[in-house]
């Protein structure tokens, strides 16, 4: 590196280094583009150079990207950053912990933007399509689903990510032919379950949540004004961004729907739209069902900076997840106590994907002493 001293030379040695070490444990990592020396300054005061920083930069990309990581740039704001330290102790964990959602730049362009040189055909590249004939891609997955679930969950997320739901119509139909009603309705839900989430949004990855809500006898609460307070609550963390729909959505509709319009929905949902497939049901015809549900959509921001994992030299050390899950659980049930004194009794039950509404509301009757409605 000319002009570099040695220790500077150093430094960018040390970062390949640890590049080379976590590769195996990331999916993603967010690497910050500085410009100019004192927006760098102003975010990581006294820490780096910026001709150090922009060199350690180019080269934990170029080797993150080689061992198939994806990287993610953002550049440096000084606006946004200080909005994002508003209400916040200023500590170095949180400076490294900033990120600007809105506008994460990926791809051929975030290595273009580090000062990397891409290959056309790299920055071209498309994902490898099925073939016209839906049969042959339909005979994998159905191997996959009774040989290999990793295999089955990414191809069955290929094919929905491709749009090609006529392989997954032939899969149902030809699971149909050899175990019936019920195999086709097990093999349904496993589809399900994966149409609910997969790559989208601004993270990189979106899932629906749903809240089923037993409702008070007569009349519906504000939905909108519930799910404010659940965001209030503390229950979701910094790294889970989610976004309710407003109203009261039906868990009889959501019942019957299936893998496609669930990857339809989550669509919707990322690009901001009501979903088509999920209207707002009639609060009264809900009320008097006895149960309706928040329909939300959650972005998953678990993607370290590398600035985190400098200073850590390694990846973040993640909470307990024993300790993390009884936090949760004890946020929780005192949000819950709050809703069902201030939103006219009802009894919010747990948040889960939706495709688990239905068992959710079955559980809590089978407690509550009442057979499910059939």
């Amino acid at each position: 590196m000319p002009g570099f001293t040695s220790q500077q030379e150093e430094e960018v040695e040390a970062a390949t280094a640890l590049a080379i070490d976590v590769a195996p444990l990331l999916d993603a990592v967010i690497l910050t583009h500085y410009r100019d020396a004192d927006t760098l300054d102003l975010m990581r005061p006294g820490e780096a150079e910026l001709e150090t920083t922009q060199a350690v930069n180019r080269a934990v990309a170029s080797e993150l990207d080689l061992e198939g990581v994806e990287v993610i740039v953002q550049r440096a704001d000084r606006a946004a950053f200080r909005r994002w330290m508003q209400g916040r102790e200023d500590t170095p964990e949180n400076r490294r912990a900033w990120i600007d959602r809105a506008r994460l730049v990926r791809g051929a362009a975030a290595l273009r933007l580090l000062g990397l040189d891409v290959e056309e055909d790299e920055a071209n590249a498309e994902p490898p399509a099925f073939g016209l004939a839906p049969g042959p891609a339909a005979d994998r997955l159905l191997a996959a689903y009774f040989e290999d679930g990793d295999q089955f969950r990414d191809l069955t997320q290929a094919i929905l990510e491709a749009g090609r739901l006529d392989i997954l119509d032939l899969a149902r139909r030809k699971i149909n032919e050899r175990q019936g009603e019920d195999g086709m309705t097990e093999f349904g839900g496993a589809l399900l379950a994966l149409a609910e989430s997969g790559t989208a949004g601004p993270a990189g990855w979106a899932a629906l949540v749903a809240l089923p809500v037993a409702l008070p006898t007569g009349q519906a609460p504000d939905a909108t004004a519930l799910a404010e307070s659940l965001l209030a609550s503390g229950f979701f963390t910094e790294s889970e961004e989610v976004r309710f729909l407003p109203g009261w959505r039906s868990p009889q509709a959501l019942a019957g729907l299936d893998a496609a319009a669930m990857r339809r929905m989550l669509l919707d949902l990322v690009e901001g739209r009501e979903p088509a497939d999920l209207p707002p049901g009639d609060t009264d015809d809900l009320a008097r069902h006895g149960f309706g549900l928040l329909l939300g959509v959650q972005f998953d921001w678990s993607i370290p900076t590398w600035e985190q994992i400098a200073a850590a030299g390694g990846l973040p050390d993640e909470p307990d997840p024993e300790a993390e899950a009884m936090r949760r659980a004890a946020l929780f049930q005192r949000w819950r106590s709050v809703a069902f004194r201030e939103q006219g009794g009802c009894v919010p039950l747990e948040v889960v994907p939706p495709s688990e509404v239905g068992s959710e509301i079955a559980e809590f009757l089978a407690e509550a002493g009442d057979p499910p409605e059939p």
